[in-house]
């Protein structure tokens, strides 16, 4: 696998070019006047591509995003850095691409399971709180039908209600 110092500055340099090719209409004839210098030369112009197989600076085809095989291969070609052809870089952009696209996924299933299963527990705990406060209540209830009672039969009223034949 590449190095993050060597991929981060080639990544920056190939968006950082393609924009830059995007906005320029350049003059047909600056790099094939190049021809007879070597890859560095002929590369310090952005609109320039460099083929190694033949050796010749030739202006790069904007319509087409890559550059056609009878122009030149695309293990051949080079076009911002010498040493990076342009096989690597889209071998590199497409794994980055889909390394990215499935660590996002794995974020989001991540985070949205945590938030389910934090709102489960917490649902659990206030279920709980719930059942402790019902628990105790129904002790109150008890004890105060417990002293209602003793005071009834403290004072002789345990026996049926007087009033309840008039209900």
């Amino acid at each position: 696998m590449m190095d993050s110092r060597v991929l981060l500055p080639a990544l920056l340099l190939v968006f950082g070019l393609a924009s830059v090719l995007a906005q320029s209409t350049p003059d047909d004839a600056v790099c094939e006047r190049k021809n007879a210098t070597n890859c560095e030369d002929c590369l310090k112009n952005v609109s320039c591509l460099w083929c190694i197989k033949t050796k010749s600076c030739l202006t790069y085809p904007v319509k087409t995003i890559l550059p056609p095989h009878a122009l030149c291969p695309l293990n051949d070609a080079r076009w911002g850095l010498c040493w990076m052809n342009f096989q690597t870089l889209i071998i590199t952009l497409a794994v980055l691409g889909g390394v990215l696209i499935i660590s996002l996924l794995v974020c989001m299933f991540c985070c949205c399971k945590c938030e389910r299963f934090g709102s489960q527990r917490f649902d659990a705990k206030m279920q709980r709180k719930g059942d402790k406060a019902k628990t105790k209540q129904e002790q109150r209830t008890a004890e105060m039908k417990q002293r209602h009672q003793e005071i009834r039969q403290k004072y002789g009223l345990n026996g049926p209600n007087p009033y309840s034949r008039f209900a």
